[in-house]
């Protein structure tokens, strides 16, 4: 299992996450207060603002106080590492 580093020494599994988006849609602030009052809601934030909403499939809405540039880099860091150790 691959994971992701959310920042503040936070991972995810990568396998995991359906979607990233950014908080600033009303129907993403909406998303997370649903999940805030049904407890299905994970912040990784540490007290910093939120700057990526990462979807899992779970069902879970986990806030991250990383752009989603650096998570979709992290992301894209890890498929070339892999594809780079399957080549050898």
């Amino acid at each position: 299992m691959r994971f992701i580093n959310c920042g503040f020494g936070n991972l995810v599994a990568a396998e995991r996450i359906v979607s990233a988006a950014t908080p600033d849609a009303a129907p993403i602030k909406r998303l997370i207060q649903d999940a805030k009052e049904s407890c299905r809601a994970v912040d990784l934030c540490c007290g910093k603002r939120c700057r990526t909403v990462l979807i899992l499939d779970s069902g879970h809405v986990v806030l991250c106080a990383l752009t989603i540039e650096t998570i979709g880099g992290r992301l894209a860091g890890e498929d070339s590492a892999e594809k780079e150790e399957n080549d050898e």
